[in-house]
């Protein structure tokens, strides 16, 4: 098991170095010849090789997955906790490099904590002189995510006094935290499901990696859950703080701990379907309305309700970190036809994991066992 391990360190520690290279050419972290010689050659591998770049991300991305069967495979063997706390380690200085929300969180807090102006009323452009707009995005729209977001994004804004290095790595330490939170209470009910969600790679790379607060939301909603079980009435108010952060889970107020409860089901499929739906939103003249991958993190929480299913969904997840295709390899998301590739991607691997279930014997007991309404 320690040789599995230390080649794990060796692929974590890859990918730490590989988010890099596709930093934005605009942030600097340090004025250092070191680092200086360090990017310039990560960016001339992550923009100007974007086949061995997709080449590198298709097999980092691959050994996650095997990783995570092996350690699901012998999770009696291993401290879920210490685990999880070496991958948070590993991955705190990591870049979110498929992703630009992360720094939309550190500046929304920043608007807040710095200029003491609202950030649902202000936008970051209406902040122009603020040298952080050169590596913005979507600098138009105001703070868009729940109000408890931002009461936990002010504290790591706060300390960081609007330094961008610091705000980065106070940031990063937040998201660890729930993370670390998440498998702990996880572990209080079942090492298995801590191990499962310590290693699955749609929660590295989009839960730490590039730090979307849904690792937030679904920390929250597990610690709910924990106490949901427990028969505790402080569980509705975790469950409330995960909706606090992003609407999307809305429907988990309403879980039961009846773990063969018909709404249960109804409202973990509903976490699966709603994602798909945006695909219905028209922009201009065709329909441009995306699938994030990382709203699916929180079926992630769903692990004491049907473990069987979520671990039997890793094709689908796979299919998740692949739809970054267009991004790596092409270079960006922009246009109809790249954006068609990413959905194409996702609804190909949905099928492909679906007909698994349909095909499958263990598969297809375990579908059937779901569906029961009981």
């Amino acid at each position: 098991m320690l040789i599995i391990i230390l080649f794990y360190i060796l692929t974590i520690g890859s990918f730490l170095l590989y988010s890099y290279f596709l930093i934005d050419p605009n942030i600097t972290f340090f004025n250092h010849p070191i680092w200086s010689w360090f990017l310039e050659r990560v960016l001339q591998l992550g923009y100007h090789n974007r086949q061995l770049s997709w080449q590198i991300y298709f097999v980092l991305v691959f050994l996650l997955f095997i990783f995570n069967y092996l350690f699901i495979k012998n999770y009696k063997k291993i401290s879920p906790i210490k685990l999880a706390l070496l991958i948070a380690v590993l991955l705190l200085f990591s870049y979110p490099f498929l992703s630009h929300d992360f720094l939309k969180y550190m500046f929304d807090a920043k608007i807040l904590t710095l200029y003491h102006k609202n950030p649902y009323l202000t936008p970051p452009v209406d902040l122009s002189f603020d040298r952080w707009l050169r590596f913005m995005q979507w600098i138009e729209q105001p703070f868009r995510y729940g109000p408890v977001f931002l009461l936990i994004a002010i504290v790591p804004s706060f300390l960081a006094w609007g330094k961008f290095s610091l705000s980065f790595i106070f940031f990063k330490i937040t998201f660890a935290i729930f993370y670390l939170l998440a498998v702990y209470f996880l572990n209080k009910m079942n090492r298995r499901w801590a191990v499962i969600f310590a290693t699955n790679p749609l929660i590295l790379i989009d839960g730490l990696i590039n730090s979307h607060n849904d690792i937030i939301a679904v920390s929250l909603l597990i610690i709910g859950l924990y106490l949901l079980f427990k028969k505790k009435i402080l569980s509705r108010v975790f469950l409330f703080l995960s909706v606090g952060i992003k609407y999307l889970t809305l429907p988990s107020l309403f879980l039961s701990s009846n773990k063969k409860s018909v709404i249960n089901k109804f409202i973990f499929v509903s976490f699966i379907i709603l994602p798909f739906s945006l695909l219905n939103k028209q922009v201009g003249d065709f329909f441009m309305a995306e699938i994030h991958t990382w709203y699916f993190i929180v079926l992630l929480g769903f692990l004491p309700f049907y473990e069987e299913i979520i671990t039997r969904l890793n094709i689908f997840f796979f299919g998740l970190l692949m739809c970054y295709y267009p991004f790596i390899r092409l270079g960006n998301w922009i246009s109809f036809n790249n954006l068609s590739v990413k959905h194409l991607i996702i609804l190909s691997f949905s099928i492909i994991n679906l007909l698994f279930f349909l095909v499958v014997p263990k598969w297809r007991t375990a579908l059937l066992d779901f569906i029961k309404l009981k």
